[in-house]
């Protein structure tokens, strides 16, 4: 089959053009938010997991310390280690591939590369989706943070409040089912609820914690009835 015709690399490169869009906006949220243009650059090079870096910059933009924004970034960015698990053992990478795979496995690879039919258009879904969205994703924070550079103050353009609508509109088409549209419910009261008395960045830190034992809680109520 020529690549061409393959329905795993039309999906992933689809995918790649429409996720890698958003990098637009966060490269733009995250100058404005006082990151440097190379900040922003190494960021989505190094990070590269849209809620982990929309995170990031919103602690930031907050006036949250640098630790509090990694924590938040890193929590969010531990379901990749279960991906990981799962695309290695899909993808069988070897040498420098390994390496790259790691690097590039994140919701939309992983999702590409799951629902294929066989094992061979999973890993074409995979690596169009996982390299298209890398090399776009890239290209569009250069691009934003060239734009929000030239914004200025970001207060008079409304984007110090942008990040969180951007994070949003990476997370609400996750939300297909009762349990995750509950626990996004419960988390984001949470969150509300201790914003008055907790130093910037912390907030994300909780609903972390409240999402973690409600998993945590459904495992074990799962277990002991089956």
């Amino acid at each position: 089959m020529r690549l061409s015709q393959s329905p795993a690399v039309k999906t992933g490169l689809s995918i790649a053009v429409a996720t890698g869009l958003y990098g637009i906006s966060f490269g733009a949220l995250a100058v404005s938010s006082g990151l440097e243009f190379w900040q922003a650059v190494a960021l989505s090079a190094l990070m590269f997991t849209g809620g982990s870096q929309f995170a990031f910059i919103g602690v930031i933009a907050g006036g949250g310390a640098g630790s509090a924004a990694f924590g938040a970034a890193t929590l969010l960015g531990v379901r990749n280690i279960i991906y990981g698990v799962q695309m290695n053992a899909m993808a069988r990478p070897r040498g420098w591939r390994k390496a790259a795979a790691a690097h590039v496995t994140i919701d939309e690879s992983t999702a590409t590369a799951i629902v294929q039919p066989d094992l061979a258009e999973s890993r074409r879904g995979f690596w169009t989706a996982g390299v298209g969205i890398f090399i776009l994703w890239n290209v569009f924070t250069v691009v934003g943070a060239l734009l929000g550079d030239a914004l200025g103050d970001p207060k008079a353009w409304g984007l110090d409040g942008a990040a969180v609508a951007a994070f949003l509109a990476l997370l609400w088409p996750r939300l297909k089912s009762r349990e995750p549209v509950a626990i996004a419910v419960v988390c984001a009261l949470a969150t509300v609820l201790v914003v008055p008395f907790v130093p910037p960045g912390v907030p994300i830190l909780v609903a972390a914690l409240v999402a973690g034992v409600w998993g945590w809680v459904g495992h074990q109520g799962r277990e002991a009835s089956a």
